[in-house]
């Protein structure tokens, strides 16, 4: 927490406006559209997840239909399709960004059509903070006319030369869950590029009730608006978000000098004119080195340093053991050899020499 939030907190209990909607969840979507120095409009939600579920809904995506997602994500990505009883077909990363591969995703598109299947949605991600190819991405997109649903849970705050991530798509989703740059604790919103597509998000966000006096409802809703008192929990944190993202950018800058010792260490790459917030610093280890994720991984935690894994890649996962997957190894192997170290905007200086120490031990 930055400090500011019980203001907003205290402002909700104070004159009980407590439930959704109220002026925190107004002020909140304002801020938030004003920091992605967008026209797009902003509904905030309950959850990243439940803006992505909108977005699908929104764009028409019906049982038996095909949506096309990046493969190395957290599930959150992906698990709003079969929502929708339709059906993920998965695309593996680009080596320079370990987002979506532009060239894969145009692969499965030929070959979807080829099926007899066109795609009702694409779904990249901006993987850690760093930038998908949108440019890339959107061009095979217009080709084929296949709108893009944004994946931003983990990049508010990165960008693609003067534009925000969030703000390339017909849709997006940014994310305030516990883990992400800012937080509401829990809580989401999803990011319109069309004025009447946020009028029909907010409708059905708060259970499609028709204009009556009475509850009548004439499409299937859901409970998915933000309430006051978490807005006013985003309100307090959007004014320290800038100071947050300095802070993992520091701990990602901490990191890169210390791995110059360590040629056979990689960070995710940067690509030119990418921003990324670096919500996460997470690194790969060439395995003709001798050292490995897991050797690394398990040394950390023998001194309660907690680092993960890399995502397990979608295609990978047992429930989505049956979808179809184009592309070759990348997300795969980086899954293998990758590893995301402790990042936290409230790293301290001695708890980063410790993490260091550690690695260090480890890797000569």
């Amino acid at each position: 927490m930055g400090g500011g939030e019980q203001k907003y907190v205290q402002e909700a209990f104070s004159s009980n406006w407590v439930a959704p909607l109220g002026p925190n969840v107004t002020g909140f979507e304002q801020e938030l559209k004003q920091y992605l120095q967008t026209g797009h409009s902003l509904t905030a939600l309950s959850s990243g997840t439940a803006a992505i579920h909108l977005g699908l809904i929104l764009l028409g995506v019906q049982p038996g239909d095909e949506v096309i997602c990046q493969s190395l994500t957290f599930s959150a990505s992906a698990n709003p399709i079969a929502y929708l009883g339709a059906k993920p077909v998965f695309v593996d990363s680009e080596e320079a960004s370990w987002n979506m591969s532009p060239q894969y995703l145009e692969s499965a598109i030929k070959d979807r059509l080829a099926k007899g299947k066109k795609p009702k949605a694409i779904i990249p991600v901006h993987l850690y903070g760093m930038p998908a190819n949108m440019p890339a991405i959107l061009e095979v997109a217009r080709r084929y006319e296949i709108p893009v649903v944004e994946d931003a849970a983990e990049a508010l705050g990165s960008a693609i030369g003067q534009q925000a991530c969030g703000t390339f798509g017909e849709f997006a989703c940014l994310s305030f869950n516990g883990n992400k740059i800012i937080t509401t604790s829990g809580g989401g919103a999803l990011v319109s590029a069309k004025e009447a597509d946020a009028a029909q998000a907010l409708f059905l966000a708060t259970q499609a009730r028709d204009e009556a006096p009475h509850y009548q409802h004439s499409h299937i809703g859901y409970n998915y608006r933000m309430s006051n008192v978490v807005a006013g929990i985003g309100r307090g944190q959007m004014e320290v978000l800038d100071a947050w993202i300095a802070k993992r950018r520091a701990n990602f800058d901490r990191y890169r000098q210390f791995f110059k010792e360590y040629p056979f260490v990689h960070l995710q790459p940067n690509p030119e004119g990418y921003f990324s917030n670096r919500w996460l610093t997470a690194i790969t280890l060439d395995p003709r080195s001798g050292f490995d994720r897991e050797g690394l991984r398990l040394a950390l935690g023998a001194e309660n340093i907690e680092s993960r894994p890399l995502w397990k890649p979608m295609h990978l996962q047992p429930v989505f053991k049956q979808s179809p997957y184009y592309g070759v190894r990348v997300a795969e192997t980086l899954f293998e050899i990758g590893l995301c170290l402790p990042s936290g905007s409230n790293l301290q200086e001695e708890e980063m020499d410790r993490i260091l120490s550690r690695m260090k031990q480890y890797l000569h």
